[in-house]
Protein backbone atom coordinates (compact mmCIF):
# COMPACT_ATOMS: atom_id res chain seq x y z
CA UNK A 1 0.00 0.00 0.00
CA UNK A 2 1.20 3.53 -0.82
CA UNK A 3 2.07 5.64 2.61
CA UNK A 4 -1.22 7.20 4.03
CA UNK A 5 0.23 8.57 7.28
CA UNK A 6 1.72 11.76 7.09
CA UNK A 7 5.07 11.03 8.63
CA UNK A 8 8.48 10.40 6.88
CA UNK A 9 12.11 10.93 7.34
CA UNK A 10 14.20 12.70 4.22
CA UNK A 11 17.75 11.43 3.98
CA UNK A 12 19.88 13.87 2.05
CA UNK A 13 22.10 11.66 0.04
CA UNK A 14 24.30 14.86 -1.04
CA UNK A 15 24.88 15.42 2.78
CA UNK A 16 26.29 11.68 2.88
CA UNK A 17 28.30 12.24 -0.19
CA UNK A 18 29.49 15.26 1.46
CA UNK A 19 30.50 14.04 4.76
CA UNK A 20 32.19 10.95 2.86
CA UNK A 21 34.53 13.48 1.33
CA UNK A 22 35.60 15.80 4.19
CA UNK A 23 35.96 12.66 6.48
CA UNK A 24 38.10 10.52 3.55
CA UNK A 25 40.01 14.26 3.44
CA UNK A 26 41.08 14.25 6.77
CA UNK A 27 42.20 10.51 6.99
CA UNK A 28 44.06 10.49 4.09
CA UNK A 29 46.41 8.93 2.82
CA UNK A 30 44.11 6.66 4.86
CA UNK A 31 41.16 4.58 3.49
CA UNK A 32 37.81 5.66 4.31
CA UNK A 33 35.79 2.96 5.43
CA UNK A 34 31.78 3.98 5.47
CA UNK A 35 29.91 1.77 8.42
CA UNK A 36 26.20 1.29 6.94
CA UNK A 37 25.43 -1.37 9.59
CA UNK A 38 21.87 -1.20 11.49
CA UNK A 39 20.21 0.08 8.07
CA UNK A 40 22.83 2.42 7.66
CA UNK A 41 22.00 3.85 11.41
CA UNK A 42 18.30 4.02 10.20
CA UNK A 43 18.86 6.01 7.32
CA UNK A 44 18.84 3.17 4.32
CA UNK A 45 22.28 1.05 4.23
CA UNK A 46 21.59 0.64 0.46
CA UNK A 47 21.39 4.15 -0.49
CA UNK A 48 23.76 5.66 1.93
CA UNK A 49 26.61 2.73 0.80
CA UNK A 50 26.50 3.85 -2.55
CA UNK A 51 26.51 8.02 -1.65
CA UNK A 52 29.47 6.93 0.89
CA UNK A 53 31.14 5.33 -2.28
CA UNK A 54 30.26 8.39 -4.29
CA UNK A 55 31.76 10.62 -1.44
CA UNK A 56 35.06 8.78 -1.43
CA UNK A 57 34.86 5.61 0.63
CA UNK A 58 36.70 2.98 -0.23
CA UNK A 59 35.11 0.51 2.04
CA UNK A 60 31.85 -0.16 3.57
CA UNK A 61 31.10 -2.42 7.17
CA UNK A 62 28.11 -3.93 9.05
CA UNK A 63 27.45 -6.06 11.83
CA UNK A 64 26.03 -8.73 10.39
CA UNK A 65 26.32 -11.50 7.42
CA UNK A 66 22.64 -10.78 6.51
CA UNK A 67 23.43 -6.75 5.77
CA UNK A 68 26.43 -7.20 3.83
CA UNK A 69 24.33 -10.11 1.59
CA UNK A 70 21.79 -7.42 1.11
CA UNK A 71 24.64 -4.65 -0.32
CA UNK A 72 25.80 -7.77 -2.71
CA UNK A 73 22.20 -8.10 -3.91
CA UNK A 74 21.12 -4.39 -4.52
CA UNK A 75 24.54 -4.73 -6.21
CA UNK A 76 26.89 -3.19 -4.47
CA UNK A 77 30.36 -4.44 -4.66
CA UNK A 78 32.70 -2.55 -3.04
CA UNK A 79 34.71 -4.29 -0.37
CA UNK A 80 32.35 -5.11 3.20
CA UNK A 81 34.33 -5.77 6.21
CA UNK A 82 32.04 -7.99 8.56
CA UNK A 83 32.77 -6.17 12.12
CA UNK A 84 32.10 -9.12 14.28
CA UNK A 85 33.00 -12.42 13.83
CA UNK A 86 30.00 -14.02 11.88
CA UNK A 87 28.69 -17.04 13.45
CA UNK A 88 30.66 -20.21 12.18
CA UNK A 89 27.35 -21.92 10.32
CA UNK A 90 26.89 -18.65 8.44
CA UNK A 91 30.53 -18.69 7.13
CA UNK A 92 29.25 -20.23 3.39
CA UNK A 93 27.46 -16.70 3.10
CA UNK A 94 30.28 -15.12 3.87
CA UNK A 95 32.41 -16.52 1.12
CA UNK A 96 29.34 -16.63 -1.66
CA UNK A 97 28.90 -12.95 -0.84
CA UNK A 98 32.68 -12.21 -0.86
CA UNK A 99 32.59 -10.56 2.45
CA UNK A 100 35.77 -10.06 4.64
CA UNK A 101 35.34 -11.60 7.77
CA UNK A 102 36.35 -10.83 11.08
CA UNK A 103 38.33 -13.28 13.19
CA UNK A 104 39.13 -13.85 16.91
CA UNK A 105 38.61 -16.93 17.99
CA UNK A 106 40.13 -20.58 16.57
CA UNK A 107 36.77 -21.59 15.57
CA UNK A 108 35.74 -18.97 13.80
CA UNK A 109 39.39 -19.54 11.57
CA UNK A 110 38.28 -22.91 11.40
CA UNK A 111 34.91 -22.34 10.05
CA UNK A 112 36.32 -19.86 7.66
CA UNK A 113 38.63 -22.03 6.02
CA UNK A 114 36.16 -25.16 6.05
CA UNK A 115 33.26 -22.61 4.37
CA UNK A 116 35.89 -21.82 2.04
CA UNK A 117 36.65 -25.64 0.95
CA UNK A 118 33.26 -26.31 1.01
CA UNK A 119 32.34 -23.73 -1.69
CA UNK A 120 34.81 -24.61 -4.02
CA UNK A 121 36.41 -20.96 -4.18
CA UNK A 122 39.55 -21.03 -6.07
CA UNK A 123 40.55 -17.96 -4.27
CA UNK A 124 41.87 -17.39 -0.45
CA UNK A 125 39.33 -15.71 1.34
CA UNK A 126 40.64 -12.20 2.51
CA UNK A 127 40.54 -12.27 6.80
CA UNK A 128 40.72 -9.43 9.10
CA UNK A 129 42.10 -10.37 13.09
CA UNK A 130 40.37 -7.87 15.43
CA UNK A 131 42.61 -7.65 18.46
CA UNK A 132 40.93 -6.85 22.09
CA UNK A 133 42.88 -3.87 23.80
CA UNK A 134 40.61 -3.11 26.29
CA UNK A 135 37.12 -2.23 25.13
CA UNK A 136 36.25 -6.06 25.88
CA UNK A 137 33.41 -6.05 24.05
CA UNK A 138 34.56 -8.51 21.13
CA UNK A 139 38.39 -9.27 20.11
CA UNK A 140 41.02 -11.45 20.66
CA UNK A 141 43.59 -10.73 23.74
CA UNK A 142 46.73 -9.89 22.62
CA UNK A 143 48.36 -12.94 22.98
CA UNK A 144 45.76 -14.99 21.69
CA UNK A 145 45.70 -12.65 18.32
CA UNK A 146 49.33 -13.57 17.61
CA UNK A 147 48.13 -17.27 17.97
CA UNK A 148 45.73 -16.68 15.60
CA UNK A 149 47.68 -15.08 12.61
CA UNK A 150 49.60 -18.25 12.62
CA UNK A 151 46.52 -20.25 12.28
CA UNK A 152 45.28 -17.98 9.72
CA UNK A 153 48.55 -18.66 7.90
CA UNK A 154 48.62 -21.76 8.13
CA UNK A 155 45.62 -21.98 5.75
CA UNK A 156 45.72 -21.73 2.57
CA UNK A 157 42.03 -21.31 2.04
CA UNK A 158 42.63 -17.90 4.08
CA UNK A 159 44.35 -14.83 3.34
CA UNK A 160 45.45 -12.34 6.66
CA UNK A 161 44.50 -8.99 5.10
CA UNK A 162 44.25 -6.58 8.10
CA UNK A 163 44.41 -6.42 11.80
CA UNK A 164 42.85 -4.05 13.95
CA UNK A 165 40.99 -2.44 17.39
CA UNK A 166 38.41 -0.28 17.98
CA UNK A 167 38.53 2.35 20.45
CA UNK A 168 36.26 2.84 23.59
CA UNK A 169 37.02 6.34 24.14
CA UNK A 170 38.25 8.20 21.55
CA UNK A 171 35.24 10.52 21.78
CA UNK A 172 36.78 11.85 25.45
CA UNK A 173 39.63 13.41 23.71
CA UNK A 174 41.85 13.87 26.65
CA UNK A 175 41.03 10.49 28.60
CA UNK A 176 44.51 9.20 28.33
CA UNK A 177 43.16 5.29 27.62
CA UNK A 178 43.02 5.50 24.32
CA UNK A 179 47.11 6.34 24.01
CA UNK A 180 46.72 2.90 25.81
CA UNK A 181 44.99 0.96 23.54
CA UNK A 182 46.94 2.16 20.74
CA UNK A 183 50.18 1.04 22.96
CA UNK A 184 48.81 -2.62 23.56
CA UNK A 185 47.77 -2.62 19.41
CA UNK A 186 51.73 -1.53 18.79
CA UNK A 187 52.84 -4.16 20.60
CA UNK A 188 50.99 -6.91 18.48
CA UNK A 189 51.92 -5.07 15.62
CA UNK A 190 55.17 -5.05 16.27
CA UNK A 191 55.51 -8.52 17.15
CA UNK A 192 54.02 -9.45 14.31
CA UNK A 193 56.07 -7.63 11.55
CA UNK A 194 59.08 -9.28 13.77
CA UNK A 195 57.76 -12.63 12.85
CA UNK A 196 57.28 -11.56 9.23
CA UNK A 197 53.63 -10.87 9.24
CA UNK A 198 52.78 -7.37 7.27
CA UNK A 199 48.76 -7.36 7.00
CA UNK A 200 48.12 -4.90 3.65
CA UNK A 201 45.77 -2.75 6.05
CA UNK A 202 46.24 -1.75 9.98
CA UNK A 203 42.99 0.18 11.18
CA UNK A 204 41.71 1.53 14.76
CA UNK A 205 39.73 4.70 14.10
CA UNK A 206 35.88 5.24 14.77
CA UNK A 207 35.18 8.33 13.84
CA UNK A 208 35.94 9.74 17.34
CA UNK A 209 39.56 8.30 16.64
CA UNK A 210 40.04 9.90 12.87
CA UNK A 211 38.55 12.86 13.87
CA UNK A 212 40.75 13.45 17.87
CA UNK A 213 43.53 10.91 17.37
CA UNK A 214 45.79 11.24 14.29
CA UNK A 215 47.49 8.51 15.50
CA UNK A 216 44.51 5.94 15.24
CA UNK A 217 44.79 6.84 11.82
CA UNK A 218 46.75 4.18 10.15
CA UNK A 219 45.36 2.42 6.84
CA UNK A 220 41.92 2.67 6.84
CA UNK A 221 39.55 4.49 9.06
CA UNK A 222 36.12 2.99 10.09
CA UNK A 223 33.67 6.33 10.46
CA UNK A 224 29.80 5.51 11.47
CA UNK A 225 27.89 8.01 12.67
CA UNK A 226 30.64 11.18 11.07
CA UNK A 227 29.05 9.48 8.00
CA UNK A 228 25.55 10.34 8.95
CA UNK A 229 26.48 14.20 9.82
CA UNK A 230 26.07 13.86 13.72
CA UNK A 231 28.93 14.47 16.30
CA UNK A 232 30.66 11.57 18.13
CA UNK A 233 30.58 14.04 21.14
CA UNK A 234 30.18 17.53 21.71
CA UNK A 235 33.65 17.79 22.48
CA UNK A 236 34.22 16.89 19.22
CA UNK A 237 31.62 18.92 17.50
CA UNK A 238 32.24 21.50 14.50
CA UNK A 239 36.20 19.96 14.05
CA UNK A 240 34.80 18.62 10.24
CA UNK A 241 32.56 20.27 8.73
CA UNK A 242 29.50 17.17 8.68
CA UNK A 243 25.93 18.26 7.51
CA UNK A 244 22.91 16.18 8.83
CA UNK A 245 21.75 13.59 6.42
CA UNK A 246 18.48 12.90 8.62
CA UNK A 247 15.24 15.16 9.29
CA UNK A 248 11.87 13.37 10.47
CA UNK A 249 8.83 15.66 9.63
CA UNK A 250 5.11 15.03 9.80
CA UNK A 251 2.32 17.17 8.85
CA UNK A 252 -0.71 18.22 11.70
CA UNK A 253 -3.22 15.99 11.94
CA UNK A 254 -5.50 17.62 13.83
CA UNK A 255 -6.23 21.19 15.58
CA UNK A 256 -8.10 21.63 19.10
CA UNK A 257 -8.49 24.51 21.82
CA UNK A 258 -7.84 23.79 24.93
CA UNK A 259 -9.33 25.72 27.84
CA UNK A 260 -7.23 27.31 30.76
CA UNK A 261 -6.70 24.68 33.36
CA UNK A 262 -6.88 21.62 31.06
CA UNK A 263 -4.88 18.57 31.08
CA UNK A 264 -3.63 16.33 27.87
CA UNK A 265 -2.34 12.72 27.14
CA UNK A 266 -1.99 9.69 29.56
CA UNK A 267 -1.17 10.54 33.01
CA UNK A 268 -3.06 14.12 32.38
CA UNK A 269 0.87 15.92 33.84
CA UNK A 270 0.89 18.79 31.23
CA UNK A 271 -1.49 21.69 32.24
CA UNK A 272 -2.12 24.75 30.34
CA UNK A 273 -2.11 27.30 31.85
CA UNK A 274 -3.92 29.52 29.12
CA UNK A 275 -6.27 28.88 26.81
CA UNK A 276 -3.96 27.06 23.98
CA UNK A 277 -4.47 26.00 20.45
CA UNK A 278 -2.92 22.37 20.39
CA UNK A 279 -1.97 20.45 17.79
CA UNK A 280 -1.95 16.59 17.32
CA UNK A 281 0.59 15.08 15.09
CA UNK A 282 0.64 11.04 13.98
CA UNK A 283 3.99 10.16 15.08
CA UNK A 284 5.25 8.48 18.30
CA UNK A 285 7.11 6.07 20.60
CA UNK A 286 6.38 3.29 17.94
CA UNK A 287 8.74 5.53 15.71
CA UNK A 288 11.66 6.47 17.46
CA UNK A 289 10.23 9.92 19.39
CA UNK A 290 11.14 8.55 22.98
CA UNK A 291 8.11 8.43 25.70
CA UNK A 292 10.45 10.21 28.25
CA UNK A 293 11.04 13.51 25.57
CA UNK A 294 8.07 15.48 26.87
CA UNK A 295 9.06 15.51 30.39
CA UNK A 296 12.24 16.56 29.17
CA UNK A 297 11.51 19.85 27.72
CA UNK A 298 11.18 18.32 23.90
CA UNK A 299 10.01 20.40 21.23
CA UNK A 300 9.92 20.66 17.72
CA UNK A 301 8.86 22.99 15.04
CA UNK A 302 6.04 24.37 13.62
CA UNK A 303 5.53 27.49 11.72
CA UNK A 304 8.86 28.29 11.77
CA UNK A 305 8.74 28.52 15.62
CA UNK A 306 9.94 25.98 18.54
CA UNK A 307 6.79 24.64 20.32
CA UNK A 308 6.56 22.28 23.99
CA UNK A 309 5.45 18.70 23.17
CA UNK A 310 2.54 18.37 24.96
CA UNK A 311 2.64 15.80 27.38
CA UNK A 312 3.23 12.53 27.51
CA UNK A 313 4.09 10.77 23.97
CA UNK A 314 1.71 8.18 23.00
CA UNK A 315 2.54 4.84 20.60
CA UNK A 316 1.33 6.53 17.53
CA UNK A 317 0.61 10.53 17.74
CA UNK A 318 2.11 13.69 20.05
CA UNK A 319 0.21 16.91 20.90
CA UNK A 320 1.94 19.91 20.78
CA UNK A 321 1.39 23.28 22.47
CA UNK A 322 0.92 26.43 20.08
CA UNK A 323 -0.34 28.84 22.64
CA UNK A 324 -2.77 31.11 21.54
CA UNK A 325 -1.59 30.63 18.07
CA UNK A 326 -4.93 30.42 15.74
CA UNK A 327 -3.08 30.01 12.11
CA UNK A 328 -2.15 26.62 12.94
CA UNK A 329 -3.96 24.18 10.54
CA UNK A 330 -4.48 20.67 9.80
CA UNK A 331 -1.32 19.77 6.93
CA UNK A 332 0.95 22.18 8.45
CA UNK A 333 4.60 20.66 8.50
CA UNK A 334 5.67 19.77 11.85
CA UNK A 335 9.56 18.88 11.86
CA UNK A 336 11.40 17.04 14.94
CA UNK A 337 14.33 16.21 13.36
CA UNK A 338 15.70 19.03 11.15
CA UNK A 339 15.42 22.24 10.48
CA UNK A 340 12.36 25.05 9.71
CA UNK A 341 12.75 28.42 8.29
CA UNK A 342 15.58 30.03 10.87
CA UNK A 343 15.12 26.89 13.54
CA UNK A 344 17.31 23.68 14.28
CA UNK A 345 16.50 20.63 15.70
CA UNK A 346 19.43 18.41 15.80
CA UNK A 347 19.74 14.84 16.93
CA UNK A 348 22.18 15.52 19.36
CA UNK A 349 19.63 18.16 21.38
CA UNK A 350 17.63 15.06 21.77
CA UNK A 351 20.52 13.64 22.94
CA UNK A 352 21.47 15.77 25.70
CA UNK A 353 17.84 15.91 26.52
CA UNK A 354 17.42 12.19 27.07
CA UNK A 355 20.96 11.39 28.21
CA UNK A 356 21.91 9.49 25.79
CA UNK A 357 24.05 9.68 22.46
CA UNK A 358 23.13 10.72 19.05
CA UNK A 359 23.39 7.37 17.23
CA UNK A 360 20.16 6.29 19.35
CA UNK A 361 18.87 8.88 18.29
CA UNK A 362 18.79 8.56 14.65
CA UNK A 363 19.44 4.43 15.09
CA UNK A 364 15.35 4.59 16.70
CA UNK A 365 13.92 5.94 14.18
CA UNK A 366 10.74 3.45 13.86
CA UNK A 367 10.66 1.15 10.31
CA UNK A 368 7.28 2.54 10.21
CA UNK A 369 8.35 5.79 9.31
CA UNK A 370 9.12 5.45 5.61
CA UNK A 371 12.56 7.13 4.08
CA UNK A 372 12.33 9.73 1.11
CA UNK A 373 15.92 9.96 -1.05
CA UNK A 374 16.58 13.84 -1.64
Amino acid sequence: MTPRRPVWAEVDLGAVRHNAGALAAVAAPALLCAVVKANGYGHGAVPVARAALEGGASWLAVALVEEGVELREEGVDAPVLILSEPPHDGMEDVVAGNLTPTLYTEGGVEAAAKAVAVTGRDTPLAVHIKVDTGMHRVGAEPEAALGLADAVNRRPELRLTALWTHLAVADEPENPFTAAQLERFERVRATLTRRGVRPELVHAANSAGLIAHPASRYDLVRCGIALYGVDPSPELAGRVDLRPAMATKARVSYVKEVPAGDRVSYGLRYRFERASTVATVPIGYADGVTRRLSALGGQVLLGGRRRPIAGTVTMDQIMVDCGDDRAVAMGDEVVLIGRQGDEEIGAAEWARRLDTIGYEVVCGVGPRVPRVYV
